[in-house]
């Protein structure tokens, strides 16, 4: 059993000590996409008013957008500095679309190139790009992994790009990180339910169950190769499942630091209780559930596989080992059956994760996490911590590693 070096105990303690490579551009592409010779490649951004700041790189150096400023240094400027001709590649325009003000909501189909022409998404973008790099501030992952399959492209969604993720969260090598999703993949996969114990500040336990029949685990590894359409989650690092059944109590964090207790019924969040903060912010949580019961239908449980350092973007945040999120509406994306056409109102069908980590909710510990496959039960997280059964897992020598003589 080979530990890799970033798996030491010192660096799940502290993440911040792992050290990683410096952030290449051409690595991540060639590794993602491979093969990428002859591939047409675009990138995406968004704003409020697409027409007036993509036209010229009107938005370069303004403070108030840095992923779109990410999005030109690092991938625009990076691609026409070399990285197309050292891969093969071709295109390398940027492109805008509008903000969509919600988590994996549909993009409408207006965009605009440089030149501020007004252009369509899937006339002029999808059907003539082989690989669609997607760097918002919205996640638009399941709306283009719908559209890659109707148009036949690969690509990444990048969400909230910072220093942070560019330094580590897109700096790794990713055949690296798709062999230890794979790893955990394998050793969560068929299990029938998890259980989730929640510790509050008072001591209190509140306990989650989720019914996954069964079901074969997936990954969010972070390739996407071959010519087969697709769309990489970047970064990436999580094994997931689509609940079927759920029940129990779990808490919530809210955006403006209310805490409440959520009450699942038949995998629906039925109500919300304050604990503390802003009962105006319970109040209108109950109010969006009682118009669109969707929005609270529990469409996805995720596991981190990375050790990375926090973030402050769930993007990256949700793929830490340790970590543990649920989420709730849209899941058609990974494989569910909640579509967009079931919410009451298209503002509605979002994918709105829910994260669970130290930084981000302080304010009540992951106690414990089970799953069961019939008999057997192992743990697979204490106290924001991986389990020695997660541990021993990742561990392992991937298939075909080599053993030294």
């Amino acid at each position: 059993m080979s530990k890799p070096s970033y798996l030491e105990e010192e660096i799940l303690l502290n993440p911040q000590k792992r050290v990683f490579p410096k952030f290449d551009l051409s690595q991540l592409l060639d590794t993602v996409f491979s093969p990428t010779q002859g591939c047409r490649v675009c990138i995406l951004v968004d704003f409020e008013s697409p027409s007036m700041w993509i036209k010229d790189f009107a938005f370069r150096d303004q403070a108030e957008f840095e992923v779109q400023n990410n999005a030109y240094h690092y991938f625009y400027k990076g691609l026409q500095r070399g990285v197309l001709e050292e891969l093969g590649m071709s295109g390398g325009e940027m492109f805008a679309y509008k903000y969509t003000y919600g988590s994996n909501l549909d993009l409408s189909d207006e965009v605009w190139d440089t030149n501020g022409k007004q252009l369509s998404l899937d006339r002029d973008i999808y059907s003539k790009y082989d690989i669609v790099l997607c760097i918002s501030t919205w996640s638009a992952t399941a709306p283009l992994t719908a559209k890659c399959k109707q148009f036949n492209f690969r690509g990444a969604t990048m969400l909230g790009m910072n220093d942070i993720i560019l330094n580590s969260g897109l700096a790794v090598n990713y055949q690296e990180v798709s062999d230890d999703a794979e790893k955990m993949r394998a050793a969560l996969t068929g299990a029938e339910s998890v259980e989730i114990d929640f510790e509050l500040e008072d001591g209190e336990i509140l306990t989650a169950w989720l019914g996954l029949g069964g079901q074969e685990a997936q990954k969010s590894h972070g390739l996407c190769r071959g010519t087969k359409p697709d769309i990489a989650n970047l970064p990436a690092g999580e094994v997931y499942f689509v609940p079927q059944d759920a029940r129990g109590k779990f808490p919530m964090k809210y955006e403006d630091g209310t805490l409440g207790v959520l009450d699942v019924v038949n995998r629906d969040v039925v109500k919300s209780t304050l604990i503390e903060g802003s009962q105006a912010t319970i109040d209108e949580h109950n109010a969006r559930l009682a118009d669109d019961p969707m929005t609270g239908t529990l469409g996805e449980l995720g596991f981190g596989t990375q050790v990375l350092p926090v973030s402050f973007q769930d993007i990256q945040d949700e793929k830490v080992l340790g970590t543990c999120h649920l989420a709730t509406g849209r899941d058609d994306h990974l494989g569910g059956d909640i579509i967009p056409e079931m919410f009451k109102k298209h503002e509605n069908s979002t994918h709105d994760d829910i994260l669970f980590a130290p930084h981000k909710t302080p304010n009540f510990n992951v106690k414990e996490v089970r799953m069961s496959w019939g008999d057997r039960r192992e743990v697979v997280i204490e106290n924001f911590r991986p389990s020695a059964y997660v541990m021993k897992a990742l561990c392992e020598k991937s298939p075909g590693e080599l053993v030294p003589a």
